[in-house]
């Protein structure tokens, strides 16, 4: 999935960790991670590690580079739910690298004050936006110009007329009766006129069992494979509302105009709640499905939710990041 990524924007990375395992458990990854980084850290020496987000990767990155004694940056810091299993291991895994980490790039005042309150340096905090939406921006642009097989597909799903709901959902917390209900609410919002859902399933094998068990062969949902960046955010450019489990799509979807559900009783990313961007249903069915209902029915309640935010960013947040740490 990150390869995708990396080839839309060019990146080739000169390290790979290669730490990908079918099935493979917290402990096992977190361990890899960390002696893998060991010895890219004695090979390349660097005087400053950025990590970024609330990822097993993060955290434990983090570690190596202090186990290194070199300082670490945290790129999207102080995002807080203070629940600490939702989101899962996020939570924790965004308060410990807080924990190692000697620079704390913010991305909104909001979470600048949550690492105050945690008797974090406040010569030690930046608030810069959040360099997700730089990249979306960017490959807004990108957009005009490229196509490739993913979006040619999504151009054939994707129903002139209709209104198109794009659906993810992979949160660890949602697994078993959390993601059934969430199905369940699927289904009776694909009973609705008008309505075609797509739903590019995640890779973990026991969201892919659920899912196709409840909504395989069902005409008004399509179920296909996880997109590539590119993909994505023309599906999210081109969806009449979008309903998830994500952190990211919570900053991405408000920056696009685009109103978005958050099947999660938590959100470490208040200020598109607070903006009216995004609202919290949980993973009741019924509660879903009436949420999307009120905002199928179209009004002033879907339009002040599609008003384009920019609460998490302008664009220019990885130039302020780089001339800050020129500075350090």
């Amino acid at each position: 999935m990150l390869d995708k990524v990396l080839d839309f924007f060019s990146i080739k990375p000169q390290f790979d960790l290669n730490v990908m395992r079918e099935g493979q458990s917290l402990f096992r990854l977190t361990a890899d991670i960390i002696v893998g980084m060991e010895q890219i850290l004695k090979t390349f020496c660097p005087h400053f590690v950025l990590v970024h987000g609330d990822t097993t990767t993060s955290l434990a990155a983090s570690l190596a580079a202090f186990y290194a004694q070199i300082p670490v940056g945290h790129v999207e810091a102080g995002l807080r739910t203070y629940h600490r299993y939702e989101p899962f291991p996020e939570e924790v895994n965004r308060q410990l690298t807080s924990r190692i980490a000697s620079y704390h790039f913010a991305p909104t005042e909001t979470a600048r004050e949550n690492l105050l309150s945690e008797s974090v340096s406040d010569d030690s905090v930046f608030v810069t936006g959040n360099t997700v939406i730089d990249a979306l921006y960017w490959a807004k642009e990108m957009l005009t110009d490229y196509r490739d097989s993913e979006i040619s597909m999504l151009q054939t799903l994707v129903i002139p007329g209709k209104k198109n709901i794009l659906v993810t959902a992979h949160r660890r917390e949602n697994l078993g009766e959390g993601l059934r209900n969430i199905c369940k609410a699927l289904l009776q919002i694909a009973s609705y006129p008008d309505v075609q859902i797509i739903f590019p399933v995640h890779l973990n094998p026991v969201v892919r069992q659920t899912v196709h068990q409840y909504l395989g062969g069902n005409e008004k949902i399509t179920l296909i494979e996880p997109l590539g960046y590119p993909a994505f955010t023309w599906l999210m450019l081109n969806s009449y509302l979008i309903i998830t489990d994500s952190g990211g799509i919570q900053e991405e979807a408000p920056g696009l105009g685009k109103p978005v559900l958050v099947m999660r009783d938590f959100s470490e990313r208040p200020e598109a709640i607070e903006a009216g961007s995004v609202k919290l249903v949980g993973t009741d069915n019924e509660v879903i499905y009436r949420a999307v209902k009120d905002l199928l029915d179209g009004g002033e309640g879907y339009q002040r939710m599609a008003t384009r935010s920019h609460v998490y960013g302008d664009g220019k947040s990885a130039e302020r990041i780089a001339e800050i740490i020129l500075n350090l």
